[in-house]
């Protein structure tokens, strides 16, 4: 199921596209939209997740780095049933995370500082369990294809403004065209943000179960949104047809549950989490009580520093996250 609707999906952005070489140049430009789309559809299958992490400019760590954060993300890999991803720190005060990677093998998990510094270790764990959901579900796949070829629509649709109305074989001239930089991105967003708000609620549901703790979850979400309200995520201010892949929203603004929002309603999500917490406390599974997946108890604490390749180390008196 989750094949046909990613090749449902990819076929629609597909067609919008070359929907939009039509409106530029004719059938010539459908021809040569259809070939770019191909192309990119390739390239973004074996190389989207190493340009979505360029872009967000995140930086790969090590277990050295982060000795606590890999045994957590280790851990709930194994809850989760799949290979433990590859880890990377984007050096932004908003928290946040996302996750990419064409397959479970090939699977990323990107966190900001802002999440590691601002919320508790149970509440990281839940947020890593939730992106593990994503890419065990090929979730991440997905949607980082459709944030592909969106920004190439949207991009398109801006060429059409300068070339469109000029061209003989446009069929649309200059009127048609202004209208199309303004409705065929809508309409890209409209494709990848109705995807992405169904595979929110799943990938929450989902993410719980595998840290055991939805509270955690849903406090997790209460933090990063009202954080994310107040602070600028910068990376994703300048590709923001890559918002829909974060956990919560990362564009400055309101966002309501309504055809337009890139995420649920974070009130609704938070809602659904706490009442699969009283079914599992009304099962006697006890959603209070902590499963204590994520930190070996026997082990002794350590404080990582967050240190990625090419920065400096940090100072003895600086904040280091929730285990310093």
């Amino acid at each position: 199921m989750n094949f046909l609707r990613t090749t449902i999906l990819i076929a629609g952005m597909t067609a919008l596209f070359m929907g939009v070489g039509y409106l530029v140049g004719g059938t010539g430009g459908m021809t040569i939209a259809f070939i770019v789309a191909l192309g990119m559809n390739a390239f973004a299958y074996w190389n989207s997740d190493k340009m979505v992490l360029s872009m967000q400019g995140a930086r790969e760590l090590d277990p050295r780095s982060a000795p606590e954060l890999y045994d957590l993300t280790a851990r709930l890999a194994e809850n989760a049933g799949i290979p433990t991803p590859k880890l990377y720190l984007m050096d932004s005060p908003q928290p946040n995370a996302f996750a990419t990677g064409r397959s479970p093998e090939k699977g990323v998990v990107a966190v900001t500082r802002g999440l590691v510094q601002n919320l508790s270790m149970d509440e990281v764990g839940a947020v890593i369990a939730h992106e593990l959901a994503h890419i065990k579900n090929r979730d991440s796949l997905t949607m980082t294809i459709t944030a592909t070829l969106a920004g190439a629509i949207s991009m398109l649709a801006q060429f059409g403004l300068f070339f469109g109305g000029r061209n003989n074989d446009s069929p649309v001239g200059f009127i048609g065209t202004i209208a199309m930089v303004i409705l065929a991105p809508i309409a890209a967003m409209l494709v990848q943000m109705a995807v992405s708000r169904t595979r929110e609620y799943q990938a929450d549901k989902d993410g719980a179960q595998i840290c055991g703790d939805p509270l955690a979850l849903a406090s997790a979400l209460g933090k990063i949104t009202r954080m994310a309200r107040r602070t600028p995520n910068m990376a994703a201010e300048r590709a923001p047809a890559m918002a829909h892949m974060y956990i919560a929203n990362p564009l400055s603004g309101q966002r309501m549950d309504n055809l337009f929002a890139t995420h649920p309603n974070p009130a609704n999500r938070i809602a659904a989490l706490e009442a699969m917490a009283g079914e599992i406390s009304g099962g006697g599974g006890g959603a209070s009580e902590r499963t204590q997946v994520y930190v070996d108890p026997d082990r002794p604490r350590t404080t990582p520093n967050w240190r990625t390749p090419g920065t400096r180390p940090r100072d003895a008196g600086e904040h280091r996250g929730p285990w310093g």
